[in-house]
């Protein structure tokens, strides 16, 4: 099978973007890690198949699988690639695209500037619905990694997220701690797990070791994730600029209720053909 696709970045979170509404594509978890491989494939963090709509209240549907080959319900910085995609593919000329994803709809808008909001939704915040295994919500929880407690908020943004406090991103144990509780037996679907150093009440830096990719250079519902904690724990304000290692987001969050809204960058890398 031999397809077409083009190489995106959002502030380095890559991924290799298919069109699926022009050419026939049915990827396996064996072939998308072989497309995800940085040596033997093309490479990504994940993997964006563009699909047609099962509905008529939305432009397109929108698939999401790892560089381990496993499908996930949410990406903003693959959101973002996905909006300047569809566009540039001439697939829409929309400036506010309405998309479905398995963890609902999302709304994308293209700026004047080149950057892409996204509307990433109501945060969920109850533990079986995130799903995380507490009996009841707090904003704060005490989990024990092997033998250690560790506190941390727990957040679906469309897909689980962990949020931990640090006084430095730069040195804080995201590889070591990012892999024990991405398998945790208290996420049954695994967990991304958010390292975040607060600045100041405007301006967070956070790393973040992604379920199925490990650390990646950013990620969006992550940043969501880390400004929504933030706000729950009474240190951040409504408005927060998020630094990763790839480059900077802008979220803003209002509160309990409310949608969480992500603007930031997105990059044309390369477009290619691959068999497999």
């Amino acid at each position: 099978m031999q397809f077409q696709f083009t190489k995106m970045h959002g502030i380095g979170n890559d991924f290799v973007v298919i069109d699926c509404i022009n050419q026939q594509i049915s990827l396996s978890a064996e072939q998308a890690r072989l497309i995800a491989d940085r040596r033997y494939g093309v490479g990504c963090d994940q993997i964006l198949l563009v699909e047609a709509p099962r509905s008529d209240d939305v432009a397109f549907g929108y698939r999401i699988l790892n560089a381990d080959g496993s499908e996930v319900n949410q990406c903003g910085n693959g959101a973002r690639c996905f909006a300047r995609f569809v566009v540039d593919q001439q697939l829409t000329d929309a400036a506010e695209i309405a998309v479905e994803t398995a963890s609902g709809v999302l709304v994308l808008s293209l700026l004047a500037d080149g950057q892409v909001k996204v509307n990433m939704g109501v945060p969920e915040l109850e533990p079986a619905k995130i799903p995380f295994d507490a009996p009841q919500y707090q904003n704060s929880y005490s989990l024990d990694v092997e033998g250690e407690p560790v506190s941390l908020c727990a957040v679906s943004m469309g897909n689980p997220h962990a949020v931990l406090l640090v006084d430095d991103a730069d040195s804080a144990a995201v590889e070591i701690l990012g892999a024990k509780l991405e398998s945790h037996p208290a996420f049954p679907q695994r967990v991304n797990v958010g390292f975040m150093q607060v600045v100041n009440d405007h301006h967070i830096r956070l790393r973040v070791f992604e379920r199925g990719a490990g650390e990646t250079l950013a990620c969006g519902s992550g940043a969501c994730a880390a400004v929504v904690a933030g706000r729950l724990l009474n240190q951040l304000s409504e408005q927060v600029k998020v630094d990763l290692p790839g480059g900077q987001l802008m979220i803003e969050w209002s509160g309990e209720g409310s949608p969480v809204t992500m603007t930031g960058p997105v990059a044309t890398v390369f477009k290619g053909s691959m068999e497999i």
